[in-house]
């Protein structure tokens, strides 16, 4: 089964388990990393400030939406 990464960097889970998981965080140079488990994505591993940053996208796209239903319900 072909499965779409949507990272540029990956590792395996065996990676993981034998390094320093920070030093396979780090070889993502800030960006997410695809963790494989049989040439499969497993998980990301993601730093914090990106997940920080992902989470405050997703926040203001909710707020985004109630903003817009806000608008569009009758007074």
């Amino acid at each position: 089964m072909n499965n779409i990464i949507h990272s540029r960097f990956v590792a395996s889970v065996s990676d993981l388990l034998k390094k320093n998981p920070m030093e396979v965080v780090n070889n993502g140079f800030g960006e997410a990393v695809a963790i494989l488990n049989r040439k499969n994505p497993a998980f990301y591993c993601v730093p914090a400030d990106m997940y920080e940053r992902l989470m405050d996208l997703i926040e203001d796209k909710e707020l985004l939406k109630l903003a817009e239903e806000a608008q569009t319900e009758e007074p």
